[in-house]
């Protein structure tokens, strides 16, 4: 199988491909926005006259959630346009496409994990924009696979864990929100997860959701690092509105993950276990 992984210099990307690496059945080609630029309609049609795959995984997002408020051009370019240009080629090149979306396509006001066929309501540009990029795949590909994470973070990139290890090691005293509810997702078992789908007897279509197992706030997200990593810091837990951001957060977008558990068989790890793991990680870098 060939495939052509997007956005592959962010955080899922790389986790990809220390997935894919030990499996020489996956011919696997990673692309970045230097290489291809999937907001170019153009470019797109000619970088896939060039050559064939097999299944496209779009990992490509404009994620920087507050700034989306004041860039929505960008936003909805990149989180919408640019996956209807994928979903057109792939269409017309008969490819399979695994696109990654978000829980911000939901309000936040349940009180029970969310599931795949729950009203998207999004409360922000970013969730917007993602939700829309989603009906356009559909709208081309409608056997297409739409996986919908949260709270990501991994070894690479910038995300909470690295910001939070970096201020704790400066010893900076935090401010961190304890009435947003979600749960952490590490790269590397989304990624193991993707790996599971495209190994899976029978390609199963829909929307799916995945994140680590387990509830957190981002208080506790921030109180467990510290304790893995062995760090004193003092963190005072804030509400949400004694915390002013640009862009409104779901206060509540736990993801139900059964359908994807039972359709591909797939075993998640408890997000506590994981973030040890992560932090090993980093550890071991430095």
């Amino acid at each position: 199988m060939k495939i052509l992984v997007t956005g592959a210099d962010g955080q899922l990307g790389k986790s990809l491909k220390k997935v894919f690496d030990p499996h020489p059945e996956f011919d696997v080609a990673y692309t970045d926005v230097d290489a291809l630029d999937i907001t170019d309609r153009m470019a797109v049609e000619e970088f896939f006259a060039a050559d064939k795959y097999d299944l496209i995984i779009n990992c490509a997002a404009y994620t920087a959630v507050d700034k989306a408020e004041s860039d929505s051009l960008t936003a909805a370019r990149i989180n919408t346009e640019a996956v209807g240009n994928l979903a057109r080629v792939a269409r017309e090149k008969g490819m399979r496409v695994i696109h990654i979306s978000t829980d911000y396509v939901f309000p936040g006001d349940n009180c029970r994990p969310y599931v795949e066929n729950d009203e998207p309501r999004p409360t922000s540009i970013y969730g917007r924009t993602k939700l829309e990029g989603e009906a356009v795949l559909k709208s081309f590909c409608p056997d297409a696979i739409v996986i919908r994470t949260a709270w990501l973070y991994s070894e690479d990139g910038n995300n909470f864990v690295k910001t939070m290890l970096d201020k704790g090691s400066n010893g900076i005293d935090l401010r961190v929100v304890t009435d947003q509810i979600g749960t952490p997702t590490y790269a590397r078992d989304l990624a193991t997860a993707i790996l599971a789908i495209i190994r899976h007897e029978q390609w199963k279509p829909g929307i799916y959701h995945f994140t680590n197992e387990g509830v957190a706030s981002w208080y506790d997200f921030a109180k467990s690092i510290f304790r893995i990593a062995r760090l004193k810091v003092n963190v005072e837990p804030v509400a949400t509105k004694d915390y002013h951001t640009a862009a409104k957060r779901p206060m509540y977008s736990v993801l139900n993950k059964s359908k994807i558990k039972t359709t591909f068989g797939i075993s998640i790890p408890y997000w506590e276990d994981s973030l040890a793991d992560c932090i090993q990680q980093i550890s071991d870098r430095l």
